[in-house]
């Protein structure tokens, strides 16, 4: 966790008319970060905010809907289970969709909000906080744990950093288990992994995740924001002069510099007290315009607000502001080609969904021919073909299916016609089809087979080919 150094600096007031844009972060480069503890407004949304995701991502895999685990990825067998509805391998361009709308979201949010992702929603945020609000809680505030880092080492030291990284693991091992109970039933993870009753494969993605947590949320953290994540890089082509982001308003700071609370100053309304990066994330000044590294989280509007209240200037020195409120302009947001771009886009992308959800068959059928014989005679002058049909249940409830033929009035199926399959099962079922020769035109004629539910939950049907003597 290191911080990076800028010497970008705002001199006058007139450099602030654009919002300047920076790509490097202001701090010493050989400096692990401690992030201040700071509350306000913002850091209660998105500590809220934080809580709720967490919360959902560990309690989501105890769901049950119709006596199953509600969200399941059963690898296993192959099948996405999410509250009754059984997606296949197949169906799986519907997930592709899914994940297509969202990026269009993203981009369409970022429009307006910069990387508000980032600050309120990214699993990579959350879990940093958790982790620094565990550090803080046995090392103490920034200043301590800055003192704590150089002193030397001593029993209270080794006990401070023994119960920090034992909680760390702690929460990472917690983690690994609720990622992977979206893969396997979550009510015996939990048990097989603490009483190591787990297979070898389980315990080891479960280890593997637990690892990658407490690597990145306890060690990384930033340097997976300002190096790993890719949105970092490209999310500055989304922005135009409307979006909002996290700004320092250098006409009204500058110049900075310290002054005595409640008496008037020659200086700009900044008094340099350098909250603002202290309670960064990323370790980056704000005041020296806008970062790639900025997450968007409002730590630093918060701080300068609080600041603000006590030398009685007014608030929003750093907010959430666009290009063209700083310039004091007022363009619509929605005579942007972006925002039409992107709207229209993920628009789009969500009717494909429902289209392809509307139309996906809870049925699947394949008719395999018997390819050792095209066709038998009876003994009373009939033709006869042999298919296998491979018929899938894609539900999660038992059903009855009944088989019919079509394609030529002669033809009959000699065997049972109905059958029940099994929640997720694919029956291979064997079929032969009888044809009185004088009914059939020519020496390969059209078959169709139809499985359909006997409640009307849907068919499907697949064509074939019926052969007969020249």
């Amino acid at each position: 966790m290191q911080k990076s150094n800028a010497n970008n600096t705002i001199d006058s007031p007139a450099k602030a008319e654009r919002i300047p844009v920076t790509v490097v972060p202001s701090q010493s480069a050989n400096q692990k970060i401690h992030i201040r503890e700071q509350k306000g407004n913002f850091q209660k949304l998105r500590t809220g905010m934080n809580s709720l995701l967490v919360a959902l991502f560990f309690l989501l895999p105890f769901i049950s809907y119709d006596g199953r685990q509600a969200i399941l990825f059963d690898l296993s067998q192959q099948q996405f289970i999410f509250f009754g509805t059984t997606l296949w391998p197949q169906d799986f361009t519907i997930l592709a969709w899914v994940f297509i709308a969202a990026a269009f979201l993203l981009f369409f949010v970022t429009v307006f909000w910069g990387r508000i992702w980032c600050g309120y929603l990214c699993p990579q945020t959350a879990w940093t906080f958790i982790y620094v609000w565990i550090e803080t809680r046995i090392e103490g505030n920034r200043n301590k744990r800055y003192a704590l880092d150089k002193a030397p080492w001593s029993s209270d030291k080794l006990k401070k950093r023994a119960l920090k990284h034992s909680a760390w693991g702690a929460v990472a091992l917690l983690t690994g288990c609720g990622f992977i109970a979206y893969f396997v039933p979550a009510r015996e993870l939990y048990i097989d992994i603490f009483s190591l009753g787990a297979s070898f494969w389980v315990t080891t993605w479960v280890w593997f995740f637990a690892i990658c947590t407490y690597l990145n949320a306890g060690w990384m953290r930033e340097q997976m924001c300002l190096h790993c994540c890719p949105y970092a890089r490209f999310q500055s082509v989304m922005f135009d002069a409307n979006t909002k982001t996290v700004t320092y308003d250098a006409a009204r700071g500058e110049s900075r510099g310290p002054r005595k609370r409640h008496q008037p100053s020659s200086l700009g309304d900044c008094v340099d007290c350098n909250l603002c990066v202290d309670v960064c994330p990323t370790g980056i000044d704000i005041r020296n315009g806008l970062q790639y590294e900025c997450i968007n989280c409002g730590a630093c509007v918060d701080a300068c607000n609080q600041t603000m209240d006590k030398f009685g200037y007014q608030r929003n020195l750093i907010s959430y502001s666009s290009e063209n409120t700083l310039a004091g302009k007022a363009e619509p947001f929605y005579e942007s080609y972006k925002f039409i771009g992107y709207g229209v886009a993920a628009l789009i992308m969500i009717t494909v969904i429902a289209v392809d959800i509307y139309n996906r068959n809870n049925i699947e059928l394949n008719v395999l021919r018997d390819r050792q014989t095209l066709y038998r005679e009876t003994l009373d002058d009939k033709v006869e073909n042999s298919f296998t049909l491979k018929i899938r249940n894609k539900t999660q409830q038992t059903r009855l299916y009944r088989i019919y033929v079509s394609g030529n009035n002669g033809y009959r199926l000699v065997g049972e016609a109905n059958l029940t399959i099994n929640p997720g099962e694919q029956l291979d079922y064997p079929i032969t089809v009888v044809a009185e020769p004088s009914l059939l035109a020519n020496s390969r004629n059209e078959i169709t087979f139809t499985v359909a539910e006997q409640h009307n939950h849907g068919q499907a049907s697949q064509q074939s080919s019926f052969f007969a003597p020249i």
